[in-house]
């Protein structure tokens, strides 16, 4: 099984109020900030199954009440092994977040991804979904409306929710590798 899994940069609720230009200039931007969320979320790759949770903030704590979400349920619990696909965000970084994960999960196996590679994270078309879907505007009177639009959003998404079908395969790649190479600059080594 297959879960790909990574947070979300943390979510602003922003109140945005129009001011104009002049007073804009003179005060600042028409917005204020008004705290923050972290969202996390894990996407089951091969059965669209999504778990996502709200926390005050980010870090290996939040990340590993996630990953409890996930393997304390069926059939993740007593599958023969769970890799989770992740970034290289600092919840889940390093040689010590592997061990981490083996030790609490003896059957997840944490894969972490090439650095700025997070676009082959099936997580991320998620979060692509959420920004359009659910959070464009992005002006919530309170954090807890913040949370009940994400909570109910992924309610929803989860009723409607399919296997992203893939469609880069490996021939693209080397095509595209190919094209970024012949734009490449030859440069020579002075002697």
């Amino acid at each position: 099984m297959n879960v790909c899994a990574v947070k979300a940069p943390t979510i602003w609720r922003i109140w945005f109020r129009f001011i104009g230009f002049s007073a804009w200039a003179a005060t600042g931007p028409p917005y204020r900030r008004n705290g923050t969320l972290a969202y996390l979320a894990g996407w089951d790759v091969h059965h669209a199954n999504l778990f996502d949770r709200v926390e005050q903030k980010t870090g290996i704590e939040p990340f590993g009440r996630l990953v409890e979400q996930v393997m304390t349920s069926e059939p993740y619990a007593s599958a023969r092994t769970v890799y989770w696909i992740v970034d290289n965000g600092s919840s889940h970084a390093g040689n010590a977040s592997i061990e981490r994960m083996q030790q609490t999960w003896t059957n997840a196996r944490l894969i972490h991804l090439p650095i700025h590679a997070s676009w082959l994270n099936q997580i991320e078309l998620y979060f692509s979904i959420v920004q359009r879907k659910a959070l464009t505007p992005n002006d919530f009177d309170s954090l807890d409306a913040l949370t009940e639009r994400l909570l109910r959003f992924a309610d929803h998404y989860r009723q409607i929710a399919r296997p992203f079908e893939w469609t880069f395969s490996r021939a693209d790649l080397d095509r595209l590798l190919a094209r970024i190479d012949a734009h490449q600059p030859q440069l020579t080594l002075a002697a």
